[in-house]
């Protein structure tokens, strides 16, 4: 249950209107319980420090980094910006106001 920054070694720079998104591996978290914990971990357009991922070992082992293993995935994905408007009120749909478990599934 230890959270750990692991250094990446490296910077990058993210065009502008993109972000890097910092993704968990499946085969670390099913073998080993190793996973990001704010998946997907944002690096924004304008940061230019260097890259760390957050990792936690949510298994019943210790579990090593070592220098060259493949501990995350890194997506770059296009930043819709929007704008908020306030309203009166909002349209009506068939789920309404239902929060969890409200579909159905659970």
């Amino acid at each position: 249950m230890q959270r750990r920054v692991i250094p990446a070694g490296f910077r990058v720079e993210v065009p502008h209107g993109f972000e890097m998104q910092i993704r968990p591996r499946s085969g670390l978290a099913l073998r080993h319980g190793i996973t990001v914990p704010n998946a997907p971990g944002t690096i924004d357009s304008d940061y230019r420090g260097p890259l760390g991922v957050l990792l936690i070992n949510l298994g019943d082992a210790p579990f090593v980094v070592r220098h060259g293993d493949r501990i995350a995935q890194m997506i770059l994905a296009p930043v819709v910006q929007m704008r908020f408007a306030v309203v009166e009120h909002l349209e009506d749909t068939a789920r309404g106001a239902g929060g969890f478990g409200s579909t159905g599934l659970v």
